[in-house]
């Protein structure tokens, strides 16, 4: 489970984040909803520890800046970022030794299978595309079996086959029983993944939605009708190619 508690942020004079929280329950994927300038980096970089803020975050009912909280959770950011001397084998090999998890052959061949790098082992980070970079990243988040994952924009630079594959773990991880907070604005990525949607608009959370709530009603036509902003084609009250 993961739970967001009062969460505040401050840049000098600016308000990022004003009270926001929220909860994932087990074995349920969220979905972090927001224009630009919404907060959404804000609460994503706040909850993975990247940002000093006021308030609590909750993994597993431990305190995120705690070491058992930090075990027991995995984050993929929207940049991914790998080290350059480092091989893809190796980045696997740091990330198990530094949470403390064992790293099981199979199981690491069966995630590069998956996500097309079983001959891409032995490159090094230098040598990766950015999509390249960004499974890897998934990998590493994955290979430490993580009870709570978040993740930024995923789907972003991922070629068809391994979009397809990330949904699928996703659903797995649910299954599960593990707790899934994703932000993007790649709605039509996850129409088919969530259970609860945060909607988030200058700093602060505007409402919590259930699926079964929203019966025929899309994440897109629930993210303009909640935030006011108007729906493309809607802004000059006419035809979106007049002018």
């Amino acid at each position: 489970m993961l739970e967001v508690i009062g969460l505040s942020k401050r840049y000098g004079k600016t308000l990022a984040a004003d009270q926001v929280s929220f909860t994932v329950p087990d074995g349920k994927v969220g979905i972090l909803l927001g224009p630009n300038g919404a907060g959404k980096s804000t609460v994503i970089k706040s909850i993975a520890g990247l940002l000093r803020f006021s308030g609590k975050v909750l993994i597993q009912g431990e305190d995120s800046r705690g070491l058992e909280a930090k075990r027991q959770f995995a984050y993929v950011p929207e940049l991914p970022y790998m080290y350059d001397a480092l091989t893809v084998r190796e980045h696997m090999e740091f990330i198990t030794r530094a949470y403390g998890a064992e790293l099981e052959e199979r199981e690491m061949n069966a995630l590069f299978e998956r996500f097309e790098l079983s001959d891409k082992q032995d490159k090094l980070g230098s040598e990766l595309s950015k999509g390249m970079m960004q499974k890897v990243s998934i990998c590493c988040a994955l290979i430490i079996r993580p009870k709570v994952i978040l993740l930024d924009e995923p789907m972003v630079g991922l070629d068809p086959a391994a979009i397809r594959e990330l949904k699928a773990m996703i659903l797995e991880l649910r299954d599960r029983g593990r707790t899934v907070l994703i932000s993007t604005h790649m709605l039509e990525m996850v129409k088919e993944l969530w259970d609860v949607t945060f909607v988030m608009d200058k700093g602060r959370i505007l409402g919590t939605y259930g699926k079964e709530e929203l019966g025929n009603e899309d994440l897109d036509a629930l993210y303009f009708s909640v935030t006011g902003h108007a729906q493309p084609g809607e802004g000059n009250g006419g035809e979106p190619w007049e002018q």
